[in-house]
């Protein structure tokens, strides 16, 4: 989803000697890259050993975004084989070749925390996802000090909160809140939250939702700016709960109908929301709120605006809508 829609925000700017690297085993998911300007494309299972050999001459960045995403998934060495070991290789590859690496890490990383800065005191992840990109965090936070001593090739890691947009429709039930409201929405009628649960009352768990063209901008400045390395937050900065959202997702298809904008009290009472118990499978192992802190992310003169929920929610309910 999110590289997909970096290859669209490069060609924006004007880059097309793009190589696509992707496992298109889900056939379907070729639809993410239509319009796509490539240069070359190549399955993951090939690329990064003839990556490593060098094969494709002088790569100025890597974007990195691949990984497994399924925080329910519980096989430890799949995890760390396909998150942790794989990005570990082509660190080395891209040091080796001084190709820069702006890749992928997560809010998971976090896990329980009540504070969300990038600093080990506040990593707590609360499943083996979380786990596999804490791990490769680390590796990069031991190799950025001494690469200081010498030529530094750049490395930056962000740590995407709740993304939605555009081009995700693939990931299953690992697609955005956003995405799963607008869906039930027009096949039931109604959006279903989550009941009370952690100290917070129904759909009032609240996290960083960010949209996915704000993390495109993101990535974008930092290919713009390779003197810039280190461990980022990539969320708006502000949490919003997840009544937000799926008010958001109700209205805009209210909008697209010609119909008047509710309020949330209106829409529980008319019963196009819905509160679900919460499921026992996720007690325990569900972060009830994020909110990124953006210090260190301005700290290197980053100062892109975020959307705020109704405003990303609209625009991709928009575009569901139009790609039909």
């Amino acid at each position: 989803m999110i590289g997909s829609n970096i290859v669209q925000g490069l060609n924006a700017i004007g880059i097309d000697d793009v190589i696509g690297v992707d496992d298109l085993t889900d056939g379907p998911k070729y639809r993410n890259l239509l319009g796509a300007q490539l240069s070359d494309y190549f399955d993951r299972s090939e690329f990064y050993a003839r990556f490593a050999r060098r094969e494709f001459g002088q790569v100025d960045a890597v974007f990195h975004e691949g990984a497994c995403s399924d925080t329910m998934e519980h096989n430890g060495r799949f995890m760390l084989d396909t998150n942790y070991r794989c990005s570990k290789d082509l660190l080395d590859a891209c040091q080796a070749q001084g190709t820069r690496l702006l890749y992928a890490s997560s809010a998971a990383t976090y896990g329980g925390s009540v504070a969300f800065r990038e600093e080990p005191a506040f990593e707590r992840p609360l499943n083996v996802y979380g786990y596999s990109k804490l791990l490769f965090d680390n590796v990069v936070r031991r190799m950025l000090p001494t690469a200081r001593t010498g030529p530094l090739t750049q490395v930056a890691g962000f740590r995407y909160f709740n993304v939605y947009g555009p081009r995700e429709q693939h990931k299953g039930r690992m697609a955005s809140v956003a995405f799963h409201h607008f869906n039930q929405l027009r096949e039931t009628g109604k959006v279903k939250l989550f009941g009370e649960y952690g100290g917070y009352g129904p759909g009032q768990q609240s996290r960083d939702f960010v949209f996915v063209d704000d993390v495109v901008a993101v990535n974008l400045w930092f290919l713009q700016h390779p003197d810039q390395s280190g461990i980022f937050n990539l969320g708006t900065g502000r949490a919003q709960p997840f009544n937000d959202v799926a008010v958001a997702t109700v209205n805009a298809a209210r909008a697209a109908a010609g119909d008047a904008p509710l309020a949330l009290a209106d829409m529980v009472r008319t019963g196009l929301i819905e509160y679900v118990p919460f499921p026992d499978a996720l007690v325990g192992k569900y972060q009830c709120f994020t909110e990124a802190d953006l210090a260190r992310l301005r700290a290197t003169g980053c100062d892109h605006r975020f959307a705020d929920v109704a405003t990303g929610v609209a625009a991709y309910a928009t575009w569901l809508t139009t790609s039909g």
